[in-house]
């Protein structure tokens, strides 16, 4: 039994130290990509566009953002190893079937904020997973998503998280976030405001909620379009 044990911690402890070695490089790269962004859009385009700023803010090792005009896309590292659950479709691959421990797997996590935000401090406004990147031990990324982010990376057996899919990954999320516009909120949500909201406001801390597609259920594109 003791042996068993013994096993068992080695092999599950050294799988998931591969998983997240991996997914702390992919991170990495991911920053120094945006990074990358970041930098040739001042050069090239800060000088005639003085009003469109893209800036990289790093939080902690583990979470970073980018501000790009009116949209800030907030990626996060979860520190811990997640294993696919049994009736998820990854497990009808072959290449999972093959060797159950493909299926374990660290998280980058991608969230859409408005920019605003973050300036005003409005910490009562809410942000949208619009997508997350799942790393395996071979260095294999299944992405879940939105729009391209949910159809272009979903080829877990084949796709490997390198620089090319990289890049292709932040552009893809950019291009949504830039897409994804705030609609008005419903009038009735709005129609009463308290003393305190007045008072939070002249201190820039406004507690009505702002968001895109605010008063709308974010379940799918399509429900969207009907709200």
């Amino acid at each position: 039994m003791e042996n068993e044990i013994f096993n068992l911690l080695t092999t599950k402890g050294n799988l998931k130290q591969d998983v997240y070695d991996l997914t702390c490089n992919g991170f990495a790269a991911l920053k120094k990509k945006v990074e990358l962004f970041t930098m040739e859009f001042n050069q090239q385009f800060k000088m005639d566009n003085p009003r469109v700023n893209v800036e990289i803010t790093n939080s902690t090792d583990f979470e970073f953002s980018v501000r790009f005009a009116s949209d800030t896309l907030v990626f996060m590292m979860h520190t811990n190893v997640f294993e696919f659950p049994r009736a998820h479709d990854v497990f009808k691959l072959p290449y999972v079937k093959e060797d159950p421990t493909r299926s374990y797997c660290g998280i980058i996590n991608i969230y859409n904020f408005l920019s605003d935000s973050f300036k005003y401090n409005r910490i009562n406004d809410s942000g949208y997973l619009i997508g997350r990147i799942f790393i395996n031990k071979e260095n294999h990324y299944y992405i879940e998503g939105k729009h391209e982010l949910g159809l272009q990376f979903n080829n877990f057996s084949q796709n490997i998280f390198n620089e090319e899919v990289i890049e292709s990954v932040l552009l893809a999320s950019m291009k949504y976030a830039i897409e994804f516009d705030l609609l008005t909120p419903p009038y009735d949500n709005l129609k009463e405001i308290t003393v305190l909201d007045i008072q939070q406001l002249e201190m820039q801390t406004m507690t009505i909620k702002t968001a895109k597609r605010m008063g709308f259920r974010f379940q799918s594109d399509r429900e969207e379009l009907k709200g």
